[in-house]
């Protein structure tokens, strides 16, 4: 049962029921809004929706404050009153708060998992990198939260695939061949020319080096083309498999590595061809255009060169209209904010398609800022590179880095406090927070130790639970469930995040003022119900997040 909600649904319940007795004006209303009073003498819950209907309803908002309260019904309301301007505070039956905490340890670990929907089906495509070198905290930022909206997508009931698209062809892998290349030339002492858009990062360097221990110079005999056919598919297969191994150590799964290469020809032809088919393309130059103005775009975009070349463009065509013919109801890219000026022509030409651009939406990480010492941090020194992800999670652990990357709003420019993360100190918001889960196991052993047992939940009397901290502790695990709809509706998963830090910290201010064992037999076991309970939703929060639930710390 969530509390908030069943009172929403009250409440909106009341206006209508207002209205059609005449008590108010017809109107579109707000819709209700509830908050938890700082202070207890307030209710449980408080709403501000008198106040909020006054332009609408042409009244003050304690008259429509009267008005409602004589339309509102719910068995979970005990008294009401009116406060301040129009205010309306609620104070719930305690009968309520316990049946919640029943369903919780009814439901276990799996409470906060809503039934599978299978037909609304979701495909999430993210971190996406060029297999051309190891990943970094920008992608290391899409990989965490693309996993965690993954796993809340699966939380509330939705269909979801995840799916790396793989950008194995094109310009970017003919670089990277080139590159190689060209450090396998230098390390064979022979000259070469490095490409102008080539690739830098040492990795390279230890890619020529691997072929050159392997195989020697017996390369230099073939003809560049050949070896460059080679190399690229040897620096491929090798980037690819450094971007399992980081994605893994990072808790990331895929259920589709999609290859770029499988749209190479046949499939950017048929797309294109559709394209002229609908007279959404005209040549110009030897090149073709397709007409993205009429979309918004500011200018029309080549999607085939004068010389045959198809355009990064029309890759990306094809690969969208494949993923609109698989038939997902919804389709999210994470991207980078540098692709900002990109989401118009993809949006654009799959309208050009005939498709509902709407299906498609397409989220935009913003920067990560590195901080150590409270100063930016921009290259490795190791590598004297780009700091990568696998340096991160070597330096703060796999879970720091996910929750750091995780705990702000995905359209927010993100500092990455590197000392903080580290830290074993409440200040470290992670650890304070697996520290209550290892908190609560800590508990069990001491019970274990004690003879005390822990279970029985439905012959124990949650009713002895009449403390405050106990019941703002229940109270807050009642809004969980509806917490993993609304976090999914507005891909939050940082609001997992922070729920999960004020849980944590609801539970360590209860645990310094209520003992739970070496008490009254019924009032020990009703408080190990309670921490249970917490225990199962602090480690199925940490599950949609990609973080481990420790029993020791």
């Amino acid at each position: 049962m969530d509390l908030r909600k069943e009172l929403t649904t009250a409440l909106t319940q009341a206006v209508a029921a207002a209205q059609a007795a005449g008590d108010l004006p017809a109107g579109e209303y707000p819709e209700p809004e509830l908050e938890q009073p700082p202070q207890k003498e307030f209710g449980d819950f408080a709403t501000n929706i008198a106040m909020q209907s006054a332009r609408v309803a042409r009244r003050a908002p304690r008259q429509i404050a009267e008005v409602l309260l004589r339309h509102l019904a719910s068995p979970l309301i005990e008294r009401t009153e009116i406060a301040g301007a129009g205010f309306i505070n609620i104070f719930l039956k305690n009968a309520a708060v316990y049946d919640v905490l029943r369903d919780i340890l009814a439901r276990g670990d799996a409470y906060g998992d809503h039934p599978l929907r299978e037909e609304d089906t979701v495909q999430v495509e993210y971190v996406s990198a060029n297999p051309t070198g190891p990943l970094h905290i920008g992608h290391g930022r899409g990989a965490a939260f693309g996993s965690a909206l993954v796993n809340l997508f699966r939380a509330a009931g939705y269909n979801t695939q995840a799916e790396y698209y793989i950008n194995d062809a094109g310009n970017q892998i003919d670089n990277l061949a080139l590159s190689v290349n060209a450090r396998y030339l230098e390390l064979c002492g022979k000259p070469a020319d490095f490409p102008e858009n080539g690739y830098h990062g040492q990795d390279i360097i230890e890619t020529a080096q691997a072929i050159l221990a392997a195989d020697g110079e017996k390369y230099l005999a073939l003809p560049e083309e050949e070896r460059l056919a080679i190399f690229k598919e040897r620096a491929l297969k090798e980037k690819l498999a450094r971007l399992h191994q980081d994605l893994e150590a990072f808790r990331v799964e895929f259920d589709d590595w999609f290859s770029e290469r499988t749209l190479h020809p046949e499939a950017i032809r048929e797309a294109v061809e559709e394209l002229q088919a609908r007279g959404k393309i005209y040549e110009q130059d030897g090149a073709l255009w397709l007409k993205t103005v009429p979309y918004g775009d500011d200018k029309d975009r080549v999607v085939i060169r004068a010389n045959g070349v198809g355009t990064y463009l029309a890759s990306d065509i094809a690969y969208h209209r494949n993923k609109f013919e698989r038939g997902f109801r919804r389709m999210i890219n994470i991207w980078g904010a540098d692709h900002h000026g990109y989401v118009c022509r993809v949006k654009a030409s799959m309208a050009a398609l005939g498709y509902d651009p709407d299906r498609l939406e397409i989220l935009l990480l913003q920067m990560v800022n590195l901080l150590r010492g409270g100063e930016a941090v921009k290259m490795s020194k190791r590598t004297g590179q780009a700091i990568t992800l696998s340096e991160l999670i070597e330096e703060v652990g796999t879970d720091a880095a996910r929750y750091f990357f995780i705990m702000r709003s995905l359209d927010s420019q993100l500092d990455f406090d590197i000392d903080l993360a580290k830290s074993h100190s409440n200040e470290n918001p992670v650890y304070y927070i697996q520290y209550a889960h290892a908190r609560i196991h800590s508990i069990y052993r001491q019970a274990e130790e004690a003879g005390i047992r822990v279970g029985d939940w439905d012959e124990t009397d949650f009713t002895i639970l009449q403390e405050e901290a106990e019941l703002a502790l229940i109270k807050t695990m009642s809004e969980y469930r509806e917490l993993i709809l609304q976090a999914a509706e507005f891909r939050a998963p940082h609001r997992i995040a922070r729920y999960l830090y004020d849980l944590a910290g609801q539970f360590h201010s209860f645990y310094k003022q209520c003992r739970i064992l070496g008490i009254d037999p019924s009032l020990q076991q009703a408080r190990l119900g309670l921490i249970t309970a917490t225990r199962h939703i602090l480690a199925h929060g940490l599950g949609i997040l990609g973080i481990s639930a420790p029993e020791r710390m």
